[in-house]
């Protein structure tokens, strides 16, 4: 239903999912860890964000003296260029400022600022933040934005789920360090796997099923969301703890596994079916299949990533093409995606897998 609700999200461009708080704390915490200076100095752009309602926006500026900024930006997008429409009404906080303006609050985006110590307090923090109206509607693409994207030295966010790619695409473009929400499936596109392959991003620490607030109020569950990132963190270097071949046919606690006399070998490529990323392996050097969740336990010092066994990039990895006749044992089965031959000798093709091999 998780997934179920994703989608139909994506469908109908209701694209607005409010992060909860104790999510991105928990997430940030990770690279804090790590490194304990990873933002110390730096500006923070936070785009595609409704700043009075952010948990972005709030928890930055919570910790903006412990985490040692330099600068917070945080923008949001105009409600009347949004496609996903609701009954929207200023805030007091807007409708209460002295440059309130009930037009441009519908038709223009607005920019949060933190730098400085503006209550006199003697602290920089939430109470601090500055807004004015941006001159455009916000959209992430304007030159507007991308010029404050240029002045980031973190972009972090969780962007409209259906604008994904070309958000990414806008991140790289500008190199620069980010943090940002997903849908799982996101890692077999053709923009990003290269991407994961050469280790220029990777997925983040915490993934799963996360709850989202929505602004038409109440939560919403969305399944098999994560964080991507080229920000460090420590469990991208941890090794799996994995079995030998023989231990895994033994004691596997997968009935898939456990009891075979052999893993099961692809008709169509040269590697094995690892259909559960503990059932990998760790006496075998050639390639393996292995379920796209794998890359949430992945370490570039343990593994090599071959290539994502789906469609055009399964040909280009030389999948060979199934034999026609096998299509009426199954009609699933499509080129460029990996299928083997069952005890019953039926084809059967697994869900979505990655290739990788154990480095030596």
């Amino acid at each position: 239903m998780a997934n179920e609700s994703l989608s139909k999200a994506k469908e109908a461009k209701n694209d607005e999912f409010y992060t909860q708080y104790h999510d991105i704390e928990k997430e940030v915490a990770a690279y804090l860890e790590y490194n304990p200076d990873v933002f110390r100095g730096k500006t923070v752009l936070l785009p595609c964000d409704d700043p009075e309602w952010s948990n972005f926006t709030k928890y930055f500026a919570q910790n903006f003296e412990t985490f040692g900024l330099k600068k917070l930006i945080s923008t949001s997008y105009a409600p009347e260029s949004k496609k996903y429409k609701y009954g929207y009404q200023p805030t007091l906080f807007e409708t209460e400022a002295p440059h309130f303006d009930a037009d441009k609050s519908k038709t223009h985006g607005k920019i949060f600022i933190l730098d400085h110590d503006v209550t006199g307090d003697g602290r920089i923090n939430v109470e601090d933040l500055q807004w004015q109206y941006l001159e455009g509607d916000g959209d992430f693409r304007s030159p507007e934005i991308c010029k404050l994207r240029d002045q980031a030295d973190f972009i972090i966010t969780n962007p409209p789920f259906s604008l994904f790619r070309e958000f990414l695409a806008w991140i790289i473009e500008a190199d620069k360090q980010f943090l940002t929400l997903g849908n799982m499936n996101a890692v077999s596109y053709k923009e990003v796997f290269p991407l994961i392959k050469d280790n220029k991003i990777w997925l983040g620490v915490v993934s799963g099923a996360k709850e989202y607030f929505i602004p038409t109020g109440g939560v919403k569950k969305m399944g098999n969301t994560c964080w991507f990132t080229n920000i460090d963190h420590g469990r991208r270097h941890q090794s799996l703890s994995l079995m030998t071949m023989a231990d895994n046919l033994k004691f596997s606690r997968h009935k898939e596994i456990q009891g075979r006399n052999e893993y099961i070998h692809y008709e169509n490529f040269d590697a094995i079916e690892v259909p559960f990323t503990d059932a990998i392996p760790y006496d075998f050097d050639g390639i393996m299949g292995v379920p796209k969740s794998f890359l949430d336990k992945y370490s570039p010092e343990q593994f090599e990533i071959i290539g994502c066994a789906e469609g055009d990039s399964g040909k280009e990895l030389g999948l060979k093409p199934f034999p026609r006749e096998l299509k009426k044992l199954n009609p699933s089965l499509r080129d460029g995606q990996l299928y083997y031959i069952d005890e019953d000798g039926i084809p059967q093709k697994p869900y979505a897998r990655i290739l990788i091999r154990i480095k030596q």
